[in-house]
This record gives C-alpha cells, sequence and structure tokens, in this order.
C-alpha cells in the first residue's frame, strides 16, 4: 500500500500481516488492519494498493483467475483528501464492494474492476439490523439518491453498513428471485455520522419478508 504526500509524494506503507485476504470474511462490520506507520505532517490525497498476482474469485464453487489490471503496476488508487496535524491517530477504512468490482468477461474469465470507499471514523455512518427468516437469502440495499451501498447478511441475518455518508436512506430488502418471500422496502432511515442506526430484530420479522403464494 502506498499514500500520497503533499510533501513527500507516494510513500510506502510495510503491510501489517502479508498474504492473500478473503474480502467476504470483511463485511459487516468486520475489519482488519492492514498497514500503521507514521506519516509527515501535511496533506494527503490519495492511497493506492498494490496488489499480488496470486488473485482469485470463486463462482459457483469453483476457483477462477481473477485478472487485476494495473493492480500490479500502477496500483488501485481511490481519493481520500485529511489534513495530518501534529500529534494525533488517524484510521483510514477502506470499504469493497465486492459485488461490483468483480466482472465477467465475455471468455468466462473475470477481471477487477474496483469499486472502493474511503473513509475515517468521522465520517462513519452505519446502519445495522438483521433480516429474517434465513430462507429469504436476501440481500440488503442502502439507497440514497442515485447512491447504492449492498450488504450481505450474515447465515443469522445480520447485516451493517459503514461507512455511509451522512443523509436519508431507504433500505430495500431484497429476497432471492427463487424463494417464496417477497421484497420489502424501508423508506427514510436517516444517516448521522457518530449515531448507529439499528433495526431492531422484532421489526424485521414482523415486516420483512411475508411468502408469497
Amino acid at each position: 500500500m502506498e499514500v500520497h504526500s503533499h510533501i513527500s509524494g507516494w510513500i510506502t506503507l510495510t503491510p501489517t500481516q502479508p498474504g492473500i485476504y478473503n474480502l467476504l470474511d470483511f463485511s459487516n462490520g468486520m475489519e482488519t488492519l492492514l498497514c500503521q506507520t507514521q506519516l509527515p505532517v501535511g496533506k494527503i490525497s490519495q492511497m493506492r494498493l498494490i496488489l499480488g498476482d496470486n488473485n482469485s474469485v470463486v463462482v459457483d464453487g469453483t476457483t477462477k483467475p481473477l485478472s487485476t489490471p494495473s493492480g500490479q503496476q500502477s496500483g488501485l488508487k481511490f481519493n481520500i483528501h485529511q489534513d495530518l496535524v501534529p500529534n494525533s491517530s488517524y484510521d483510514v477504512r477502506i470499504d469493497f464492494d465486492a459485488g461490483r468490482s468483480v466482472i465477467e468477461t465475455g471468455n468466462g474469465s473475470y477481471s477487477l474492476n474496483l469499486v472502493v470507499r474511503a473513509y475515517t471514523e468521522l465520517t462513519n455512518g452505519k446502519i445495522k439490523g438483521y433480516v429474517l427468516p434465513a430462507a429469504a437469502d436476501a440481500i440488503v440495499h442502502a439507497i440514497n439518491g442515485t447512491d447504492t451501498f449492498n450488504a450481505i447478511p450474515k447465515a443469522d441475518g445480520y447485516f451493517m453498513f459503514c461507512g455511509l455518508p451522512e443523509g436519508n436512506y431507504s433500505l430495500w430488502f431484497d429476497a432471492l428471485d427463487i424463494t417464496n418471500y417477497q421484497d420489502s422496502f424501508m423508506p427514510n432511515t436517516t444517516v448521522t455520522f457518530g449515531i448507529t442506526n439499528f433495526m431492531p430484530l422484532e421489526t424485521r420479522l414482523n415486516e420483512v419478508f411475508q411468502p408469497c403464494f
């Protein structure tokens, strides 16, 4: 990983634990530390990930190679504008949208087209809750204007969005088409930095996914 300082240019950060990571292990609020270092005072504008060459995606239980155009050379860049002041600590979180980042090409191979957000604790809007029953096999979408964020719940139905911008969201509980459950839509969920919006378990049981017969 590298970070761009307006004073020192690109600065290389040493990974805390080099290796291969399964991105799906880090969802619904689960995190892992990639790098930790001291940076010069001043403004940072960009970060970039320099990937290794052993990348893959699992499709229907089969592991397939995942090409990463420019991932090993120029790196995968994203913007993060932050003014660093003396004697301060900053946590920068990176959120991958795995569902939108992996693209199937015309010949059956797969390519990484990175869709990523970077945010700090000061810009970390959160929504969490439960989607039940598990048989609905649902995905949760948080929609704010033209922006859509996605969460894949755990086996017990728990889901969590992190790093959401402040604003008013609609939640779409998207049941798998082949199940006997209908989608549900919940408007007017307000996201404010510093507050976690929690959807109670009882609300999901009573209002989400009534069987379709």
